[in-house]
């Protein structure tokens, strides 16, 4: 199985959940932890053109987590300037829907995922807020209160991923962990190299998580794809590792994107990345991946670092061989 990271494995053991589905969650206590603490919890869904999907995303939330058991206070959608029946569809599902353009005018909207999640700290009043994608497919009621439970059940706990395998359909074929193809090329690389206390993040750039609005509001956020990157180092630098918490969810599916859209991508984690590294930052040559043994989530760790030659013309044998 490779060397593992001491430091990814214990993390991982000790700050990763499971909630493969509602079986796994326990919704009586997490009431009782809601109402002691007093919480108010919002859930976000940014999107754009999502007509095809948000409907019964929303439906299905509202119907569970508000209607039937207490559990939402806010159930936004934030619609970044869809040019597709968005906003008409989430509203009529029972969403309240914001335009991000309407939100801190005075501030302008710049277009990405990163600005209609920055601005929706100020379109909700929850002190715990979720954020999902709005282009998710198949059954994800659990993901909400499955990201929940860390901040409900432990006051250390200020921001939470969520974790999954990503089915991903080429040509009619589906690989079942094929998905997640900028982090696997892009982001775990260079979060492994630079940041290695992360090495035991399993999806470092997935849009489903959650954090306490105390944490959310004292850091930046990249109004680009790098958005989700950029929370997870900011945070980690403001809260410490044990300020995190990671909680498998089993299965996400969505639409998936073509190379060139993955291309953008790939360079605003990049950039955001960069913009974070400090210069003095050695790399660390290790690089932690995953895989799923069909129960759950096995940390594999090999080496990276960069071993070169010498340019030839510095080794003294070369150099006597070409005088002679």
């Amino acid at each position: 199985m490779g060397v593992v990271r001491p430091d990814a494995r214990a993390w991982f053991e000790e700050r990763t959940s499971t909630a493969t589905s509602l079986a796994d969650l326990d919704i009586d206590a997490l009431l009782r932890a809601k109402r002691r603490g007093g919480h108010r919890v919002s859930v976000v869904l940014p999107a754009r053109d999502e007509e095809a999907t948000v409907g019964r995303i929303v439906t299905d939330l509202r119907e569970h987590w508000v209607l039937r058991v207490p559990l939402v206070d806010e159930l936004v959608v934030m619609d970044s300037d869809s040019t597709d029946d968005t906003a008409a569809v989430a509203r009529a599902a029972g969403a309240t829907v914001v335009a991000t353009a309407d939100v801190l005018p005075g501030h302008g909207s710049r277009p990405g995922k990163g600005e209609a999640l920055w601005k929706s700290l100020a379109a909700t009043t929850g002190d715990l807020v979720v954020f999902l994608d709005a282009d998710l497919l198949g059954e994800v009621t659990h993901y909400v209160p499955g990201l929940l439970r860390p901040l409900l059940t432990d006051p250390q706990v200020r921001y939470v991923k969520g974790c999954y395998t990503r089915p991903l359909e080429v040509g009619g074929t589906v690989v079942p962990a094929g998905g997640g193809r900028v982090t696997e090329l892009t982001a775990r690389p260079l979060l492994n190299a630079l940041w290695p206390e992360l090495a035991g993040v399993v999806q470092p750039l997935g849009g489903e998580y959650a954090g306490r609005r105390t944490a959310l509001e004292r850091v930046p956020f990249v109004s680009s794809y790098g958005v989700e990157v950029g929370l997870l180092v900011d945070l980690l630098r403001a809260g410490g590792l044990s300020s995190l918490a990671q909680v498998d969810l089993g299965t996400r599916r969505h639409t998936s994107q073509g190379v060139e859209a993955l291309g953008e991508m790939a360079g605003q984690v990049v950039a955001t990345v960069l913009s974070r590294a400090a210069s003095t930052r050695a790399p660390s040559g290790l690089l932690t991946r995953f895989s799923h043994d069909g129960e759950g989530f096995v940390p594999r760790t090999t080496g990276v670092a960069v071993d070169e030659r010498p340019p030839m013309v510095t080794v003294p044998e070369y150099r006597a061989r070409l005088a002679g």
